[in-house]
Order: structure tokens, then C-alpha cells, then sequence
């Protein structure tokens, strides 16, 4: 897959709910190569003294067309919201490596998100050939983004907020072990994550623990998007225990949990 620069069409524009905005682009170059858990850089118009573009998951893609989640929360996601339909935007796509989908078949996905990292997951369920379920976790009920789009694909959905204004009051961690606890009818679960660093390291804590897999999205950083600019460097390690810092964006932004020195994230 090759990354390209392209000039992108803005086709849909509106509110999303939680103080989210989803902003549809017509993107034939970059939109057919996306997978999930890739991102694009955009450059924000109106934005001209801002030197960096801004980075943001890939929440939809199709043949032509892209859709992407922001909220305004500084100047750059602001000045966003003056896009219309019809306007021109500067992409640069698909960046990062994103989760592989040729698991085992016998193995349960599950999706474990925290607050906007549903944006990063919801085409792992589009197109993975089997169905799984979802945790999704946030403070409250704002912040849970996507459900209806994953009940649509079939994948049953369970929440958990912090303040209990929806599903299980807690963690996402509690609904996650909660499943776990419930029995799959021998089928080992496949984690894909997307979220805080803490929310990261409790699901590749609790795959290492069974003997499972979790692919984790550590989309930290992410300044130039192409390798140059090293702010979002993560410690890795192999399995003779050597270690080496690699590039979120490049080498990244998914890794395997056993491959992540988290000391090093947490330090």
C-alpha cells in the first residue's frame, strides 16, 4: 500500500452525538487502500500558520469515500468545523500499520475501546470474516461513541461509564471480565484495543495471562506521521528480550502486547 497525497472532497459533514463531529471525505486514492487501524494526516484549511497536520483514525472507508470522528478541542479541530460540503482538504494516506485480520478462525474478537478508540476499531468488525463483541468504556454516557454502528454489523456491545450513566458502572475492564468470565465455549479470545495506555496495558495483561493474543493501537504523538519527526517512539521488545525504540506512525501504530515495555511507556 502506498501512501499518496491527495486532494479530498468533503461529501458529508455533521454532528456525530458526544460532542463528536464525523467529517466524510471523497478520497479515491487513499479510501480503497485504508485498513483498519491505519490514520490520515490532514492539513487543517484556514489553519495556514499551523505547521503540523493534524492525525486522526480512519473510522469508515469504502471504494471512494472516508469518514473520519474529531471534536473541537483546540484550534486546529475548531477551525474543522467550519467545513462544508464541498470544500477541498489536503490528505496525506494510508499511514501506520494497522490490526491484522487473518487470525485464527476458531478465535472470539474482541474489541476493547476506550471512549473515542471505537473510532480506530469499528472497520476491524466490518471486515473481519467472524463475529466477535465489543467493550467499550468512557466517563460517562458522552463519551460512548459507535454503538449503534457496531449493533448494525451484529456485534453485541457491552458499556461500562465511570459516573454509571450507561451500562455497568466502572471500567471497561469490568464488562471485559465479565465476558471472560462467562465461557466461550472453548474458543480463545482475539483482543484488538484502542485506547489510553492504561486501558492498553490491562488488556495485554490479561491476554498474556491466558495465553491469548491482543493487538494493541498505540497511536501516541503522532507529529509529522512519516517517520521523521520521532515523538512517538514506543520500546519494544523481541523474543530473546532485546529491545528497540520504533515509530508509532511507521512502525505502528498496532503492536502485539508481548512486544511492549510498558515501564518504559509508564516511566
Amino acid at each position: 500500500m502506498a501512501m499518496q497525497l491527495e486532494t479530498a472532497q468533503v461529501v458529508e459533514h455533521r454532528d456525530y452525538g458526544g460532542g463528536y463531529r464525523l467529517l466524510k471525505l471523497a478520497a479515491p486514492g487513499i479510501a480503497p487502500q485504508v485498513q483498519p487501524g491505519q490514520f490520515v494526516h490532514l492539513r487543517v484549511p484556514r489553519l495556514n500558520d499551523a505547521v503540523l497536520r493534524r492525525p486522526f483514525s480512519v473510522f469508515q472507508a469504502d471504494h471512494g469515500t472516508l469518514a473520519l470522528l474529531y471534536k473541537a478541542v483546540g484550534r486546529g479541530t475548531t477551525a474543522l468545523t467550519a467545513l462544508m460540503a464541498g470544500d477541498s482538504v489536503s490528505l496525506i494516506g494510508p499511514l501506520g500499520h494497522g490490526f491484522p485480520l487473518d487470525g485464527p478462525a476458531d478465535r472470539v474478537p474482541v474489541l476493547v475501546a476506550g471512549g473515542y478508540g471505537m473510532a480506530a476499531l469499528y472497520l476491524v468488525a466490518q471486515r473481519l470474516p467472524r463475529q466477535g463483541v465489543v467493550c467499550v468504556g468512557g466517563r460517562s454516557a458522552r463519551d460512548i461513541l459507535g454503538v449503534e454502528d457496531f449493533t448494525a454489523l451484529g456485534w453485541p456491545v457491552h458499556i461500562a461509564t465511570e459516573d454509571g450513566t450507561r451500562g455497568v458502572r466502572g471500567l471497561v475492564t469490568a464488562v471485559l471480565d465479565a465476558w471472560l468470565g462467562e465461557g466461550r465455549h472453548g474458543r480463545a479470545p482475539e483482543f484488538f484495543a484502542c485506547g489510553p495506555n492504561g486501558l492498553l496495558q490491562a488488556v495485554g495483561d490479561r491476554a498474556q495471562a491466558g495465553g491469548w493474543t491482543a493487538w494493541l493501537s498505540v497511536d501516541r504523538h503522532l507529529g509529522c506521521g512519516v517517520g521523521a519527526c520521532l515523538t512517538c517512539v514506543v520500546q519494544l521488545q523481541d523474543a530473546a528480550g532485546e529491545w528497540a525504540w520504533v515509530r508509532s506512525c511507521k512502525e505502528g501504530p498496532v503492536f502485539e502486547s508481548r512486544q511492549i515495555l510498558w515501564e518504559a511507556e509508564t516511566a
